[in-house]
């Protein structure tokens, strides 16, 4: 009998790990240590009567995301509302060494440092990189301590080493996750108490990420971040049928104006064109947004589906961009972080799910 229960677990187990692969397609790296498969990341799920949600949970052994790109935590893989599902992956299969994605008319390969979804977060400007030389650590928040190896310029898409990780708690309810990560490095000063509530607000087709950062090293923190909103909404590629919107009259940021054979900048609007399919890639950079935070406030439609959601933050923008291939849109509002020693940064995001009367 025991022989057979250990038979019947062990198989159990070999078919989690056929259905993550055959599913997910991925398997993250640990920074330099090579590929370490998931077959059960640590989760949660939450609700509130009206969505549902999974995230992922930052764990150094074991979770979804473990490369140096994008914060660990919030990693939200499936969000449903009136039938529709919002996130997912938008790629198909996971090679680690691919610096960001390749696609081929089959496939969409993702590397380590990208294979992620939701509306993901970045802290894309590292600090203290520049002044480190090879074979001392920079901070990169939401990840941790992490090691330059030569010096050439950083890199978002390679796998530094991760120094220290810091502590990562998670506290779970009903309908909120926060998590929380503490860091203290004395042999850079830096230190800080990172904070992401993610909430589904009581009532309503909405969830919230609050954010803090709080300071408690010796050593200014200085950054900026973005929300890379992989929306892969019930896997419709972007196309007409999509509509983004804004508060502001658009214009095109520098030399990132968009593709014209691909979509189009209407005012408050962009619109695309054509389907994007294979190896179509329709992106823009967004300018015409003020210095007051009412300006982060974006609407991303499709009509077919009837189906939408709105995009608020509470702080001034810095930029922002439109990325977009045939699996996935992704609207990339950026902010400005800092906070010196013994100071503490706050910023949210409102996420807010609805349907609209479909259309042609």
């Amino acid at each position: 009998m025991a022989n057979h229960v250990r038979l019947l677990n062990a198989s159990r187990k070999i078919a989690r790990q056929r259905i993550l692969r055959a599913a997910l397609a991925i398997a993250f790296a640990t920074g330099l240590s090579g590929i370490a498969l998931a077959a059960d990341p640590p989760q949660a799920e939450i609700g509130n009567g009206q969505i549902k949600a999974k995230l992922y949970l930052p764990d150094a052994q074991n979770g979804f995301y473990r490369a140096t790109r994008f914060d660990w935590s919030g990693v939200i893989f499936s969000l449903e509302y009136a039938g529709h599902n919002y996130y997912g992956p938008w790629f198909t299969k996971y090679d680690p060494p691919v610096r960001d994605f390749t696609s081929t008319p089959e496939d969409i390969t993702v590397g380590a440092a990208s294979a992620i979804t939701g509306p993901a977060e970045e802290f894309q400007r590292p600090i203290g990189y520049d002044t480190a030389k090879p074979g001392e650590t920079f901070l990169k928040v939401g990840v941790g301590i992490l090691r330059k190896p030569d010096d050439k310029a950083y890199s978002a898409y390679l796998p530094y080493e991760i120094v220290n990780g810091g502590k990562w708690a998670v506290q779970k309810g009903a309908d909120f996750v926060t998590f929380t990560q503490t860091l203290a490095d004395e042999a850079t000063g830096y230190g800080y108490v990172y904070v992401k509530t993610v909430r589904l607000t009581p009532g309503k087709a909405e969830m919230v990420m609050q954010h803090s950062l709080k300071n408690t090293g010796k050593m200014p923190l200085k950054t900026n971040l973005y929300d890379h909103n992989f929306l892969v909404l019930d896997k419709a590629a972007p196309g007409p049928d999509f509509e983004i919107s804004a508060p502001f009259e658009i214009k095109a940021a520098g030399n990132r104006a968009p593709n014209a054979e691909f979509g189009e900048i209407r005012g408050q609007k962009i619109a695309y064109l054509k389907p994007l399919q294979n190896q179509d890639r329709f992106s823009v950079g967004i300018a015409g947004f003020g210095a007051d935070p009412k300006d982060y406030d974006f609407r991303i439609e499709n009509r077919k589906l009837g189906a939408g959601m709105r995009i608020v933050g509470d702080r001034p923008l810095a930029s922002v961009a439109l990325w977009s291939i045939r699996s996935v849109l992704a609207l990339e509002p950026f902010i400005d972080v800092a906070a010196d020693p013994g100071q503490e940064f706050t910023w949210k995001y409102t996420y807010s799910y609805y349907t609209a009367p479909k259309g042609n």
